[in-house]
């Protein structure tokens, strides 16, 4: 197989780029078009090559086989989709460096090219580029046109560099894990089904429109536009309570610690005024929340617009390696990975996502996947063994803080079990777990002492899961005053996860890092920060429970996910789930494959109970 480095350098302006349109937006853009693009096979030098599309086309198709090479770019989900969408190409396999140095060095290394060049001292990027804007191809003289050819070939060259000092300590797992990943984009699986949207459209015009309409007279507002503004203002909201002698719910602003009002969805006192005695006050809050849903409309229009750039079709922009733990995240302002699933009618962006024509859609997910790698990297091995036996582990928690039998647990119980199992494992105090509870849908309400208790229990039950905590401080400690550079040490109650100077090293390879470690005190109390893009970032023991868990969760995932992509077309991740297509008449047999796979402990967590639920549909939303 050839490997070849390739670096599309493309037309913008002030108002025609990636800083203001996505990258889906941009290269499906009417004003999109290559200058050039410069391309290396093997070891070879780069060569530049400039021309119009046709000529483009006809040069790299004619050039290279690209069937059997695997390609490499820095931010191949840009130059992957140029070569896919513009000009018909679809590489055995797609590499990308971007990627390669969010996993080797942390999501908050500097992605750039020109700051990894300098970081591992290989060569200086160019500025040509900026002379570029605005700069159609044809205006371009030959000498510019070669000065541009001679920045972009530098760049290919760096990237190759680059890649051979990333290649060698980067598992081929995760190799595969990155291809899939940008083939979720470039060769989108899913479609839009534009009628579903269009449909949720003209509810929600319809839902506000009768809402705003009963207000106008109570409000005192000659328009509906009147009332969408007193509503969507917070300050003219307060107004609106006080005027009807309601007390406007306040909070404590975590940004200015300053006192605000807590008019947010989620914000206990609004949710408190969602269940006013008052219907009007009901119907006040309502009316608010169908305002703000215009956000909801906003989203239903980008997939609408995104199907109709794409041929119906809806790209996956994941971002790989996304969060300090090592997931993917959201990118392209379509973040997957927080569609709604609980509202019916808000369900609609999933139901509007369709496999081709005979297919279904599988939705697998690795279930309980962080309360049981939680549970086993403790040596919690009563629940450890919970699992493994498919006891309903929620059902026994709920039991132990209601102090009955399992089998008189009620489904409100049960629930309260779940909320505690899967969301206590880290520390969780009372006043979180209220809250927890509060905006659950439904709410439920426990009073201060009841969240106490429950607690209480849960971490009285969980004694090595509460000793892990303090294992994670002792790290915390151990990394601030490290001695011995050489020394490793393992963390939890397993051989799969270790410790040094530099972080966790998990199975993979790779590292959880806390970049500039220290110990600050704030309130006569010693807290442990460490350094990330975003500011400083507070920790202890159970952040770093949190960390370890969902990295190595991640690690599973990410196994599952290559090992099912060698049967069947991944469409999607989210979160612990793995989405995939099937044709149709061979549902019940892709269903047992992908049971399997995503069933199979991992060679490196020997006595990990896993379990997988994996359900099928003619939508994402059915499945």
């Amino acid at each position: 197989m050839s490997f070849i480095t390739l670096d599309f350098e493309t037309f913008y302006d002030k108002s025609f780029s990636l800083r203001r349109l996505t990258t889906e937006e941009y290269v499906r853009g009417k004003q999109f078009e290559v200058i050039g693009v410069g391309v290396k096979v093997d070891d070879a030098p780069a060569v530049w090559t400039s021309g119009d599309r046709a000529f483009l086309t006809k040069f790299l198709r004619k050039e290279f086989d690209w069937k059997n090479s695997a390609v490499l770019a820095h931010n191949m989900l840009f130059d992957g989709a140029i070569l896919a969408w513009y000009f018909g190409i679809t590489p055995a396999y797609l590499c990308d460096t971007l990627c390669m140095a969010r996993a080797l060095h942390g999501v908050d290394v500097g992605g750039s090219l020109a700051h990894l060049a300098q970081m591992y001292q290989i060569g200086v990027k160019g500025d040509e580029v900026v002379a570029a804007e605005g700069k159609r191809r044809e205006a371009f003289t030959p000498e510019d046109l070669a000065q541009y050819g001679r920045y972009c070939c530098n760049d290919v060259e760096l990237t190759y560099t680059l890649y051979n000092r990333f290649a060698n300590s980067f598992p081929e797992s995760e190799m595969d894990l990155i291809n899939q990943t940008l083939r979720m984009f470039i060769q989108p699986k899913l479609y839009i089904d534009e009628p579903v949207l269009h449909e949720r459209l003209a509810s929600l015009h319809e839902e506000r429109s009768e809402l705003l309409g009963k207000l106008k007279e109570q409000l005192q507002c000659q328009t509906e536009d009147e009332v969408a503004a007193k509503l969507s203002s917070n300050k003219q909201f307060a107004e609106v309570l006080t005027s009807f002698d309601v007390q406007v719910p306040m909070k404590t602003s975590p940004v200015t610690g300053k006192e605000a009002p807590a008019l947010a969805k989620k914000d206990e006192g609004f949710l408190a005024l969602c269940d006013h005695e008052n219907t009007f006050i009901q119907n006040l809050c309502a009316a608010r929340l169908g305002v703000k849903s215009t956000l909801e409309e906003k989203r239903i229009q980008r997939f609408i617009d995104i199907g109709r750039r794409n041929a119906g079709r809806i790209p996956i922009p994941l971002k790989y390696y996304g969060a300090h733990t090592g997931r993917w995240a959201g990118y392209d302002k379509v973040n997957f990975q927080n569609l709604p699933s609980r509202d019916v009618k808000k369900k609609a962006l999933k139901n509007a996502i369709v496999p081709p024509e005979g297919y279904v859609v599988i939705n697998s997910d690795s279930s309980q996947i962080e309360a049981r790698v939680l549970a086993w990297l403790a040596g919690q091995d009563d629940v450890v063994k919970m699992f493994a036996e498919k006891q309903d582990v929620y059902r026994i928690m709920a039991s132990k803080i209601f102090k009955c039998k399992p089998e008189e647990v009620t489904e409100e119980q049960r629930f309260i079990g779940k909320t505690v199992i899967l969301g206590c494992g880290y520390g969780t105090g009372w006043a979180k777990l209220q809250s927890t509870l509060a905006v659950a849908s439904p709410p439920r309400v426990v009073t201060e002492a009841q969240a106490r208790e429950i607690i209480d229990v849960y971490r009285e039950a969980n004694n090595k899961i509460k000793e892990l905590w303090a294992e994670g401080d002792l790290v915390l400690r151990d990394l601030v005053q490290w001695q011995q550079p050489e020394d490793r040490y393992a963390f939890g109650q397993r051989d799969c996860l270790k410790y040094d100077r530099q972080g966790f090293i998990l199975p993979n390879g790779f590292r959880i890092r806390y970049p500039e470690l220290k110990t600050e005190v704030e309130n006569n109390k010693t807290k442990y920060v460490y350094k990330s893009r975003k500011g400083p970032v507070s920790i202890w023991g159970g952040t770093i429970v949190e960390n370890v868990v969902q990295a190595l969760a991640r690690c599973i995932v990410g196994e599952q996910l290559v090992n099912i992509s060698k049967h069947y077309n991944v469409a999607l991740t989210v979160h612990d789930s793995v989405v995939c297509i099937a044709p149709a008449d061979e549902v019940e047999q892709a269903l047992q494959v992908v049971t399997g796979i995503m069933s199979t402990t991992p060679s490196w967590a020997e006595g990990l109970p896993i379990a997988c639920k994996a359900t099928f549909g003619p939508n994402y939303g059915d499945c």
